[in-house]
């Protein structure tokens, strides 16, 4: 499992499931409970995602598979929900959604792919340049504390 490999080579990382990856499958779930587009289907996933967030990923979990069993529901609207319901259990450790905001930490990955894209893509892969390890890392050190305004410490606190 890819969790047990990055904590081993990197342990006490705090790893994060993103939090688009939540809603994919909460819409999922709400499309196989109701129509596409409707507002029942909205209203249910803004619930939910409402509940992940303030740290209630279990009851959602106990919720979607009530919902299987009550509404008796089989083949593929059944399977899209239990399946969720499975990834949701699984990953609930990475799902620590008001701990993670509490902390100030993000929670999806549009922080880190902006960040790739303006401090790494925009100045790394202009035309023609070609670099060495240590060009790029000394260049792209250069680039974050530009960036950061952080020219009086050098990057360091």
């Amino acid at each position: 499992m890819k969790r047990i490999r990055v904590n081993n080579i990197l342990p006490g990382i705090l790893l994060i499931l993103d939090f688009l990856h939540v809603l994919e499958r909460l819409w999922t779930t709400a499309h196989a409970l109701y129509d596409e587009g409707t507002e029942k289907a909205t209203d249910w996933v803004r619930s939910h995602a409402l509940m992940i967030l303030q740290g209630k990923v279990s009851q959602v979990v106990k919720g979607m598979r009530q919902s299987v069993t009550k509404r008796n529901l089989r083949g593929k609207q059944g399977k899209a929900i239990l399946d969720a319901a499975k990834y949701f259990y699984r990953n609930r450790s990475r799902m620590r959604y008001h701990e993670y905001l509490a902390s100030g930490l993000p929670i999806a990955s549009g922080v880190v792919e902006g960040t790739c894209k303006n401090l790494v893509k925009d100045r790394m892969e202009r035309s023609g340049m070609r670099w060495q390890i240590d060009g790029a890392e000394a260049m792209l050190k250069l680039r974050a504390i530009n960036l950061s305004d952080d020219r009086e410490h050098g990057g360091r606190s």
